[in-house]
């Protein structure tokens, strides 16, 4: 097994649909191999929400880089900022939308279950 460098500065960035900010892959199978992991790293401004919709397959774990923003789970809110997460087993789902002044930006990981 090799160590491989990934630059998450040089992966290009794309919009995701509706108002949900922009993302970038940084892990996956085509840059390192990976075979049941999947990162992106993902960013709001103001007014974008992301849906971190359920997975009946997989683990979830969204961890919050930079920024200030609202997690809801099963209609609660929770302020959270910079060092926060929320773990999502296989069905579970959150929402995560943008709060504060600068951009949030967001660290998404998933892992399919053996399940």
């Amino acid at each position: 097994m090799t160590t491989r460098y990934i630059d998450t500065d040089s992966i290009p960035q794309v919009r995701a649909p509706g108002a949900q900010g922009v993302h970038a892959e940084i892990l996956n199978h085509a840059l390192c191999g990976a075979e049941k992991a999947h990162g992106i790293l993902r960013w709001l401004n103001n007014g974008d929400c992301f849906d971190a919709a359920s997975k009946s397959n997989a683990h979830q774990l969204i961890y919050l880089m930079a920024g200030e923003g609202v997690i809801m789970l099963d209609d609660q809110a929770y302020p959270v900022a910079k060092g926060a997460g929320v773990y999502l087993a296989p069905s579970e789902s959150a929402k995560i939308r943008h709060a504060g002044t600068a951009p949030l930006k967001l660290f998404h990981l998933t892992v399919q279950s053996d399940r």
